[in-house]
């Protein structure tokens, strides 16, 4: 998913390009790229593969699949790609299309009749290729409450009638917002169409004919997990194991496991115009699906860069789509806790690169100084120190989303003279997508507690006036939120409005996106 996974990362610098250029890095160069971005960045793992005219020049693992096992990464140890999954989904329905069975422009709503959106004019008019293009009107990562964290009993009916109970921010098909949720309905049209489920139409129409022989279309099919790497986080400031997140319903947005040796194959086909196999005699996706995953659907702003010069920018079909130096740059990042890759490929130089890691989050400053390392390469550009200036930006954003927490968390501790009374907060409170919620008291304290996602528990502390400062149970992510009440003329709390505390939450714990209103219990 991501967040982004994520799950996007931006790290953009401007700045003029040197005279001096240099060659395309060696194997040995990667090797000391890698092992130098492992330790600015407090990675535990990392994995890579380079292709080029058709052939790998270079595969191989680096660090730990586990911090505390010390097992060693290899080309074949397992990751999950997170949000590098969707080109798979858009590439099933590209299948299902080349095949007849659906066209780009069918409507949602004809194939799943419980699809509801926030009007019926959106509803009406809502089709396949929507769902793929982060262009629905609705919010960033909205609704990715029910999924992180996992362990949630949300259902696709519950996905397929939650759009409704959202409010838009922007008109439908006019600004690109990062959307999860309508992938995993992509996922359900895929299921609906072929008859199979989503899992089980990735694994026989793409994996098996590539022969990613080590790549799952969902955790549950892997019958041995020893190749699965942990995911780690380094949001305390010292590395540790966290657990693994499974994502429930359908893995369309987010769910495939696969290796750097696996997604090689995949780059190579992508780059191939959908030909694999021998003397490129088999045909995964046409010609006309090639071009139309990677042509630009919704539009998005070009920052000026005078280093790569772009000239257009926008989102495909599971693809970011744009330009550096004249050359198609076609990419994706993918990020779930502890789990961060990015796959980059430039089709006209024949070019693609894919890293994966286990760690929160300097993955995402790793697979970015790395990628824009080797690219540039290519591309002819001066060597820009990336992983000194990425692991620079990220320690001063990360400097300025712990004073912000620290200085809530002070607040919430000098605040602890004040009286509350617990009685006035008490409660059931309902939000239309979300559920219900219980705010408790547990030993004089304030307690908040999810019926369905139950990983979403913990004390309330007194932060101001009817606000109070939520440190959750669950700290595989940084998550902990603000519950700010609103009373009625007797001051009993009647609802319940949240917000991340952390500048630098993960955009998949939209607590602003609900509305908790009071109900009886």
């Amino acid at each position: 998913m991501k967040k982004a996974t994520i799950r996007f990362t931006s790290l953009l610098f401007i700045c003029f390009s040197s005279s001096m250029t240099f060659a395309q890095l060696t194997s040995s160069k990667i090797d000391s790229l890698m092992q130098d971005a492992l330790n600015k960045f407090n990675v535990a793992g990392a994995s890579i593969a380079v292709v080029k005219d058709g052939k790998v020049i270079h595969s191989k693992g680096y660090g730990f699949t586990n911090i505390e096992t010390k097992k060693l990464v290899n080309e074949e140890t397992n990751f999950q790609i997170a949000s590098n999954s969707k080109a798979f989904t858009t590439t099933a329905l590209s299948i299902l299309e080349d095949e007849g069975k659906i066209k780009w422009t069918d409507k949602v709503k004809d194939i799943l009749p419980q699809f509801k959106m926030y009007n019926d004019y959106v509803t009406e008019n809502f089709n396949i290729q929507d769902l793929l293009t982060h262009r629905s009107g609705l919010g960033l990562g909205v609704g990715d409450l029910m999924f992180f964290p996992d362990g949630a009993n949300f259902t696709i009916t519950d996905v397929l009638t939650s759009f409704q109970h959202f409010k838009p921010v922007s008109a439908f098909r006019t600004q690109f917002d990062y959307d999860n949720l309508l992938y995993i309905v992509a996922g359900e049209v895929i299921a609906k169409v072929s008859g199979m489920s989503y899992e089980a139409f990735v694994q026989k129409r793409i994996i098996e004919p590539l022969q990613m022989n080590n790549t799952y279309a969902g955790i549950s099919l892997m019958k041995d997990k020893s190749t699965l790497a942990t995911p780690h986080s380094s949001e305390s400031g010292t590395i540790k194991t966290i657990p693994t997140l499974e994502l429930q319903v359908n893995g369309a947005a987010g769910g495939l496991i696969s290796n750097s040796a696996d997604m090689a194959k995949w780059m190579i086909v992508r780059l191939n115009k959908g030909k694999y196999g021998t003397d490129l005699k088999e045909t995964l996706f046409s010609e006309k699906n090639y071009n139309e995953m990677w042509r630009i659907h919704t539009v998005l702003n070009v920052r000026p860069d005078l280093r790569y010069n772009p000239h257009f920018s926008g989102y495909g079909l599971g693809w970011g789509v744009s330009d550096e130096k004249g050359y198609l740059k076609v990419s994706h990042t993918g990020g779930l806790p502890g789990m961060l890759s990015i796959v980059v490929m430039y089709p006209d130089l024949n070019l693609g690169i894919v890293i994966l890691t286990n760690t929160e989050n300097g993955g995402a400053g790793l697979f970015s100084a790395v990628a824009n390392t080797i690219s540039d390469s290519y591309l002819g550009l001066d060597d820009f120190s990336w992983t000194n200036k990425i692991a620079e930006s990220m320690k001063q954003g990360r400097n300025t989303g712990d004073d912000v927490t620290k200085k809530v968390w002070e607040k919430v501790k000098s605040s602890k003279s004040v009286k509350v009374k617990n009685e006035d907060f008490i409660g059931v409170y309902l939000d239309n997508w979300f559920g219900k919620i219980e705010v408790f008291e547990k030993d004089k304290q304030l307690w908040f507690k999810s019926y369905r996602s139950p990983k979403l528990n913990g004390p309330m502390a007194f932060y101001n006036a009817n606000t109070f400062a939520i440190k959750w149970e669950y700290q595989a992510m940084n998550c902990d939120a603000f519950a700010m009440f609103s009373l009625d003329e007797n001051g009993k709390a009647q609802s319940i409005k949240m917000k991340g505390i952390s500048p630098n939450i993960d955009f998949s714990f939209d607590f602003q996106d609900l509305n908790l209103q009071r109900v009886e219990k």
